[in-house]
């Protein structure tokens, strides 16, 4: 029997810290004064950007405790260290962007019939600030490695929030040659659609990890396909695919051999292929020889899995299958 397994250790994140975190400080200079303007222009599609951006500063501020955490060596009863804390922070930012879309669909059907009086200027010119300052943040989130949940969270959140400052200061405009207050609604029911658009997303992903699904972008039949016609190799079983945190897709199975074949040489070459051509380099394998009495039809008892978790891959090769 032999086992065998690759790791995969990412560099310091010091690089994403910092471009994170000056992110969050222009983020946060912007909304504080974002907010006093939505306040004075008793504008809520500015005032529910404010929300959105709030959000956006949550979830780099989770990202950054995230990363700090993650990056403790695994220990004790930790035996994966505290990789999955990301996930934790993108499923935790989800739901409040879900949260605050309700409240902000809320309001802006109450304002639908009850319009206030909008100053489409301050509107207008405090958008357009907000679109440059969200081009800054979203081309210096770019820079950090977007391959984690938490930094592609943040990053879509940003993004967003560049879209929804362009509705703004179309709704500004629109104020202020038509007068047409209601283009404000129009344009926070706009930044709703985005923001639950962005919590669903990360809900999704989030939730995936957790349940231990395959990535989306890997499929375990094709896989197994591919180990059980590597040469030597019999049958594929227990084969399990799952990310240990975004970006970090983990393998294991039980390998069995045809008798005469090297245990090791054929592990090494599965895993070969799996980093190569799936790019799974956490691969953990349990290979053995195959009985004799397994190659027979329909010899189930002496299978040494009987009982094994999921779909068989047998090679394409086998003379008997059972």
């Amino acid at each position: 029997m032999g086992a065998g397994h690759g790791h995969d250790h990412k560099v310091s994140a010091t690089s994403d810290r910092r471009w994170l975190a000056g992110a969050l400080a222009v983020i946060v200079i912007f909304l504080l004064g974002e907010v006093a303007v939505g306040i004075y222009a008793q504008s809520l599609a500015l005032l529910s950007d404010a929300a959105h951006m709030t959000t956006d500063a949550a979830s780099i501020v989770l990202a950054l405790w995230a990363i700090r955490l993650s990056a403790r060596p695994a220990t004790g009863r930790m035996t994966f260290g505290w990789k999955r804390v990301e996930i934790l922070s993108a499923q935790a930012n989800g739901l409040t962007l879900l949260l605050l879309a309700i409240w902000l669909a809320y309001e802006a059907i109450r304002r639908l019939f009850e319009p206030p009086e909008v100053h489409g200027l301050l509107v207008l010119i405090t958008a357009v600030v907000g679109i440059g300052v969200n081009v800054l943040a979203t081309w210096m989130i770019s820079r950090a490695d977007r391959t984690s949940l938490n930094v592609e969270g943040a990053y879509q959140h940003i993004l967003n929030d560049l879209y929804a400052f362009i509705a703004t200061a179309v709704a500004g405009l629109v104020i202020i040659l038509t007068g047409w207050v209601q283009a404000d609604v129009v344009a926070t029911l706009i930044v709703v659609v985005l923001m639950v658009k962005a919590g669903i997303g990360l809900i999704r992903a989030s939730s995936r990890i957790f349940l231990e699904a395959a990535p989306e972008h890997l499929d375990p039949d094709e896989i197994g396909r591919d180990m059980a016609d590597r040469d030597g190799v019999t049958e594929v079983h227990d084969l399990h695919i799952w990310e240990i945190t975004s970006g970090s897709p983990a393998l294991s199975a039980h390998v069995l051999v045809q008798p005469g074949h090297d245990c090791h040489a054929v592990r090494e070459d599965i895993a070969h292929m799996l980093d190569h051509d799936h790019h799974i380099e956490h691969v953990t394998l349990q290979v053995d020889h195959a009985s004799p009495k397994i190659l027979d039809i329909g010899n189930r008892d002496s299978h040494p899995c009987a009982d094994s978790h999921g779909p068989t891959h047998v090679t394409k090769n086998a003379p008997h299958t059972h």
